[in-house]
């Protein structure tokens, strides 16, 4: 009878698969060893494995090469970033060693970009692409951006003050996208999104505001869904409505040249994972090229925001299982030394999955638990309606320390968890370690932020200054 968690993983999944494997009963990340990590800085602790960043990039950036070369695509591509899924120094470093260009979403976002371009790793030529509704502080710094001669900073036009908003803060002359807001799924609280103008606003909105104007050039038509990139009839859907749009647009705005789709891939969330993304690109590209042939139009050239998809599967956190709670006769509760809330939010704000595997002990025998977190908040816990399937764990040992796995957590917890500020009933944010490889293809690993201490907590909280 095969009882042991190794079997149980082996059973139900394709396993060992490229990212997780094993050595002997510990499991390996991308080959690091993630034991090692654990009797080196303890737990709980947090890891950004930085290699996978410049693998997701040059992966897309190679899919949609091959899509617009074989689909004889006469428009080039442009990968941007994302900043709100990460905006870490390492993050933003990482990622532009591959050509990419940025997306920002906020004011402070810009004071970034400055800062990387002091540094060189921001260049004239690197597209700023500023989302978001902008207000005074958001206006003057791109403003100061693209007065200081950034001319491809290209603010996205969200409502309809922000041409005259932005003409007061820039000198010159500019260039600016507009966004579509798009209408959402049938199962959402509200029809259209918030974000950006209705499609049949779009046209006229130009030729009120831009066709005329002298120090406006529309360059971009910006298009986005919530629910990301999908093969659903929505998505295609939504996509032609867009691209209509755009054909319109374009035959009489020639300075109309690039398509923006936004982000919206999706990430590794289960070892059942299964999502074409040469599929899914190939295709896009296809109706784009389609539908402009069709309407005798140039093709736009195509930008893209990924964040997730950039970020997300390079990070990752480690627990150690403290004790088992057995409530009743069928719920076992496992209780983690960290937080859910405090380090993993997404799991309880909106019931997010992530991949979840024990650490150690893979040859010992397995039972159903629950995975509860240390505030005294009953929202704090992992079980089987954000998991895959129930939740199995090496059967839980005093003597013999069980630790487990969250991965692909890179994207939005820190900042929606409030790093280095207050967490929930005080638990501290746990220490975090960057992953690289030298130029010898070898493991290191530096401490990035050490674990909260109660100092740091009540300096915040106005007990000590």
């Amino acid at each position: 009878m095969k009882t042991k968690y190794i079997d149980l993983i082996s059973q139900t999944y394709d396993f060992p698969q490229e990212e997780f494997t094993l050595n002997d009963a510990n499991l390996e990340f991308h080959g690091i060893d993630l034991m090692g990590l654990v009797e080196k800085y303890g737990a709980p602790l947090k890891f950004t494995y930085l290699p996978k960043i410049s693998e997701n990039i040059q992966r897309a950036k190679k899919w949609f090469g091959n899509a617009i070369a074989e689909q004889n695509y006469n428009g080039n591509y442009n990968y941007c970033y994302c900043t709100k899924s990460s905006h870490f120094k390492h993050v933003l470093n990482t990622a532009l060693e591959n050509d990419i260009h940025i997306e920002t979403s906020s004011a402070f976002d810009i004071d970034i970009v400055e800062n990387l371009k002091a540094e060189g790793k921001v260049t004239d030529k690197t597209y700023v692409i500023c989302n978001g509704f902008k207000r005074d502080q958001y206006i003057q710094n791109i403003g100061r951006l693209i007065n200081s001669g950034h001319k491809n900073c290209i603010p996205i036009i969200d409502n309809y003050e922000e041409i005259g908003l932005l003409s007061e803060a820039i000198k010159g002359k500019f260039r600016v996208g507009i966004r579509i807001a798009s209408e959402e799924e049938p199962k959402f609280e509200f029809y259209t999104s918030r974000l950006g103008i209705g499609y049949k606003n779009i046209v006229p909105f130009y030729e009120r505001q831009i066709k005329d104007n002298k120090k406006v050039e529309l360059k971009m038509l910006h298009f986005f869904i919530n629910t990301g990139i999908r093969d659903t009839a929505y998505y295609w859907n939504e996509l032609l409505k867009c691209l209509t749009v755009y054909t319109r647009l374009k035959k009489i705005c020639p300075t109309l040249d690039s398509l923006n789709i936004g982000g919206g891939f999706p990430i590794k969330n289960s070892l059942a994972f299964e999502y074409d993304y040469e599929y899914m690109i190939d295709e896009i590209v296809n109706q784009i090229n389609v539908t402009c042939a069709d309407a005798e139009v140039d093709v736009p050239n195509i930008f893209t925001e990924f964040g997730s998809f950039t970020v997300g599967e390079s990070g990752g956190a480690i627990y150690e299982i403290l004790y088992q709670k057995q409530q009743n006769d069928r719920e076992k509760w496992n209780m983690i030394n960290s937080s859910f809330i405090t380090t993993l939010p997404d799991t309880w704000a909106i019931s997010k999955r992530f991949i979840m595997l024990a650490v150690n002990r893979w040859n010992d025998e397995y039972e159903r638990i629950l995975l509860g977190g240390l505030t005294c908040d009953s929202d704090d816990y992992y079980n089987s309606e954000q998991h895959m399937n129930a939740i199995y764990l090496p059967k839980f040992r005093k003597e013999k320390p069980l630790y487990i796995g969250f991965f692909n957590t890179g994207a939005y917890q820190e900042t929606i968890g409030g790093f280095g500020g207050l967490q929930h009933c005080l638990i501290p944010s746990p220490k975090h370690i960057l992953i690289n490889k030298d130029s010898d293809g070898n493991i290191t690993t530096e401490l990035f932020s050490p674990q909260q201490t109660s100092k740091q907590l009540l300096n915040i909280l106005g007990y000590e200054h």
